[in-house]
């Protein structure tokens, strides 16, 4: 990181364990039959993100939903610009075919990786419907893909990163604005 650049904080632990609360609360609100929701996290950050999702619904509704992870390296419309990167392991254990799946993402930004999840997720059956849920929508979209649930609207310039930590994965939770 760039010795000048200026970090300001998004959203505090506590912010983002009420904001996981809500999007749990609009999840269930949405969902017409919660035995048939599916909840997949995009790799990285989205998997943990998915859990904590799974946890706090169950905690509320007292239903376990299933949680996958969804690596989609190789959909990727973009993969000359950002480059070739070890994937992770895509874990679907379970036909989406007729389920109510929640794509769940960190940061959503120019929209490419939720379009190359949207291709991904067909090689796991046909969802009755495929919603998206986002710690942070931060604007920029170069595809016309909008989240159905949004933990926080952030705008942004384009040259200015979100950095979203989440306890699980990186030993904290936190939201960061980082300007170079």
């Amino acid at each position: 990181m760039n010795l000048s650049a200026k970090v300001v904080s998004i959203l505090s632990p506590e912010e983002i364990r009420r904001t996981v609360n809500r999007l749990a609360s609009q999840i269930i609100e949405r969902t017409r039959d919660l035995s048939q929701l599916v909840l997949l996290g995009i790799f990285t950050r989205g998997v943990p993100l998915a859990q904590l999702l799974a946890r706090q619904i169950e905690a509320m509704e007292g239903i376990e939903v299933p949680v996958g992870a969804l690596d989609i390296t190789f959909y990727r419309d973009d993969l000359d610009q950002i480059g070739l990167r070890t994937p992770a392991k895509t874990d679907i254990p379970y036909d989406l075919t007729d389920k109510t799946v929640v794509l769940v993402d960190d940061v959503i930004f120019k929209g490419r990786t939720i379009r190359a999840a949207l291709n991904a997720v067909n090689e796991y059956g046909r969802p009755e419907v495929i919603r998206l849920a986002v710690l942070v929508d931060r604007g920029h979209r170069e595809v016309p893909i909008h989240p159905d649930f949004i933990g926080k609207q952030l705008p942004t310039a384009k040259e200015e990163i979100v950095k979203v930590y989440l306890n699980d994965f990186d030993g904290r939770d936190a939201v960061e604005l980082i300007s170079c």
